[in-house]
């Protein structure tokens, strides 16, 4: 019996593999897990739920520690976009009984941060739209005069499409009501409202894509292999056919062209995980820009919302427990907290 523990089970990519693992039980996998959030979990896909801390909170990482003590799992599944840098850094400390899905601490902080991952890929080579912070600009106007059009703002750090917004015109930053409330439900209403822990992006137009990659710890990296080291890369290029907020955001709908129909996506994409040394699963938004290039706009270390449409990359997961060559050999009991 393999167990795992998936935790932010109530979001979009906690359901995504909740519906994943329930089918795969349905259908013989000698599995059990467990889904973990901050709010209860009212989903017929697990079959069991617990309560976990806050990825922002002081306890996150002794309360995290508890609930692998507790439900003592083999592996466990991360899916919170901002606790990724500290359940890497918890990973090191856990018993080495049980297995925690994620890259090593540097690269899990590169992915995170939004700024972060631009400046790294930047560096390497990897297509990447213009970007800047807003505090490099006085005004609206003058952003939108370095992009030579409409500029997308989102947090640096967040979750999903959270605050993302296309802005075409000083007007699609409206002035409050009340001059002393400068933020609205989609983010800052006004340009000076933004500060450094945001960032700008050019607006890339055209097809919107949301690979699925898992990238193995045995896969190249850039010391070995290059930039372009990506073997061990299982990827699914998924096509974003409407997205929630109109132009930008997550998506609604996507569709899984065929296999190896858009090369130039699956290779960007490869060199993003490669340059950051990313491993395990990542879920990318690639865009093309006028001339029809695919660039990264940003890079999640984890499993995405649309992870049902690559099953093959939980399958690379679950494999090595399903077949018995459990990859970190023999299981003891989880330790006590000390």
């Amino acid at each position: 019996m393999t167990t795992l523990l998936v935790t932010g089970a109530g979001g979009p990519a906690g359901r995504a593999l909740g519906a994943q693992l329930a089918a795969r039980a349905a259908g013989g996998a000698d599995l059990t897990w467990v889904g973990v959030d901050i709010v209860p979990v009212d989903d017929p896909n697990y079959p069991a739920s617990d309560h976990a801390p806050r990825a922002d909170s002081w306890d996150y990482a002794t309360g995290m520690r508890d609930l692998v003590v507790k439900h003592a799992p083999d592996l466990v599944v991360p899916t919170v976009q901002d606790e990724l840098p500290q359940v890497a850094v918890l990973a090191q400390a856990l018993d080495h009984t049980t297995t925690v899905l994620t890259a090593a601490p540097g690269p899990a902080a590169l992915a995170a941060d939004k700024l972060l991952t631009m400046l790294a890929l930047d560096r390497a080579g990897v297509p990447v739209p213009r970007y800047a912070l807003p505090t490099d600009f006085e005004s609206v106007e003058e952003a939108l005069a370095w992009a030579h059009g409409p500029v997308v703002i989102k947090p640096r750090v967040s979750r999903g499409g959270r605050g993302v917004r296309l802005i075409e015109s000083a007007a699609d930053l409206s002035a409050p009501v009340d001059p002393g409330d400068l933020t609205g439900p989609a983010g800052p209403m006004v340009w000076t409202a933004l500060n450094a822990s945001w960032i700008v992006q050019t607006f890339a137009e055209g097809t919107e894509y949301c690979p699925q990659l898992f990238r193995s710890a045995s896969a190249g990296t850039p010391d070995t292999d290059g930039i372009g080291g990506t073997h061990g890369t299982t990827v699914v290029v998924l096509e974003k056919t409407v997205l929630k907020q109109g132009r930008v955001g997550n998506a609604a709908a996507v569709v899984r062209p065929a296999a190896g129909s858009l090369p130039d996506v699956e290779d960007v994409a490869r060199r993003a995980v490669a340059a950051l040394g990313l491993t395990g699963p990542a879920d990318l938004d690639i865009r093309r820009d006028a001339t029809g290039a695919p660039l990264v706009l940003e890079v999640n270390g984890r499993f995405g919302a649309n992870s049902e449409h690559a099953p093959e990359l939980l399958d690379v997961v679950l494999t090595p427990y399903q077949s018995g060559a459990h990859p970190r050999g023999t299981h003891r009991p989880a330790q006590a907290p000390r």
